[in-house]
């Protein structure tokens, strides 16, 4: 055999029998070979679980999603690229035109995005309610055949706590489906109640370093083989490599996520102290209004502080521009603290109605807190402070 044939059809080196490797190895392949032809067929077919074309599965990809069913107390779960491929996945695989979707207001914008402007045209309708009102969503469930209840829990950005076991019990009596965007709420939070469908976008604390995207979606077999049938369709595949990192990321998930946490308890309760702040949104915090359900409902209170700033929003620009530790970044949990100031969160989408539900404000700034020492963040937050509004 010549050179040009042989540095392609070389021999692989594996290992040994019982001489696995400790980490997993990426599978950074498009396709995988079969014996036979009717090997192939059987592949193709789903009659076999053989892997043939990444776009369909792969077992760096397989790997992370057996892990994320696991921590999410779920039969099973579906990988793909980004946070907001898991929700239009979801929504592509199990709605029709006709359909009926009720959505909390106080949900993630670009979701409301995605309901109110692409799924509209496909004969989606949609009814947005504000998380707070309770008699709202079950009259919205009652008015017409509904398919979908879709909610989070912490909201982004203002961290209002959902009831979720009125949502759940709501749904069912309307023959609706529940799905949580779990994103804030952490991978192992609120599998007691029921839910149908959790999603989560994994570039978040799932990854937690900030360098890679991804999204998931967890439930039943039969919903999420629904969901993984849409995503072979459309194609939005993790890719082998990301799916490497992200399961790298989970390894030290719980380690962070409680420095996060332990570290956003300890700047909330300096900016509370704090009189240049006139509000500090934590589920952690006693002074949340929803501090008992959180309490109830969540192993841990998140990574997330919202505070509304006294002053103006210009006062609020120069408070942004003056952090040294705080990167303005619109994401959350990774190891670097971030803030997302006023003038980058206004619900501008929303009917006028409802934009007071989302209880942003002119200078409502959230902060992802970092792996940083807890001191030195609040002594940067003081600085900035000082500089916008003086001592």
């Amino acid at each position: 055999m010549k050179a040009k044939t042989r540095v392609i059809h070389h021999r692989a080196a594996e290992p040994a029998p019982g001489n696995r490797p400790l980490v997993s190895p990426i599978f950074q392949t498009v396709k995988f070979e079969l014996e036979t032809l009717a090997d192939v067929e059987r592949a193709w077919s789903g009659e076999s679980d053989a892997y043939h074309y990444s776009r369909a599965a792969n077992p760096s990809v397989r790997e992370l999603e057996m892990i994320l069913a696991e921590l999410q107390g779920q039969e099973a779960c579906v990988a793909v690229s980004t946070g907001i491929a898991a929700v239009a996945a979801t929504l592509i695989a199990l709605l029709s035109q006709g359909d009926h979707v009720v959505i909390c207001a106080e949900t993630y914008g670009p979701t409301r995005g995605l309901l109110l402007k692409t799924m509209a045209r496909f004969g989606i309708t949609t009814t947005l309610v504000s998380m707070d009102d309770q008699a709202g969503i079950e009259r919205a469930l009652a008015a017409k055949p509904t398919r979908m209840l879709w909610f989070e829990s912490p909201t982004n950005p203002v961290l209002k706590i959902a009831d979720i076991a009125f949502m759940v019990d709501v749904a069912k009596r309307y023959g609706a489906w529940t799905v949580i965007d779990n994103t804030f709420a952490g991978l192992e939070a609120h599998a007691q109640f029921g839910i149908d469908l959790f999603v989560h976008s994994l570039t978040k604390s799932a990854a937690g370093h900030g360098d890679v995207m991804g999204g998931a979606v967890m439930g039943s077999h039969t919903l999420v083989d629904k969901i993984r049938a849409q995503v072979n369709m459309l194609g939005p595949t993790l890719d082998p490599h990301a799916a490497f990192l992200i399961s790298r990321g989970l390894k030290t998930y719980h380690v962070r996520r409680e420095v996060l946490c332990r570290n956003a308890l300890a700047v909330a309760r300096y900016l509370e102290s704090d009189p240049r702040v006139t509000r500090v949104r934590y589920p952690g915090l006693k002074s949340h209004p929803h501090f008992a359900l959180a309490a109830q409902q969540m192993p841990d209170s998140g990574s997330v502080v919202t505070i509304d700033l006294a002053g103006t929003a210009e006062q609020s620009r120069v408070f942004a521009d003056s952090l040294q530790l705080f990167s303005t970044v619109a994401s959350l949990a990774s190891t670097e603290s971030l803030i997302v100031p006023p003038q980058l969160m206004q619900p501008r989408e929303l009917p006028a109605d409802l934009r007071g539900c989302s209880d942003i404000g002119a200078t409502t700034a959230r902060l992802s807190i970092g792996l940083e020492d807890a001191d030195d963040l609040i002594a940067d937050l003081s600085a900035a402070l000082t500089i916008a509004f003086g001592a």
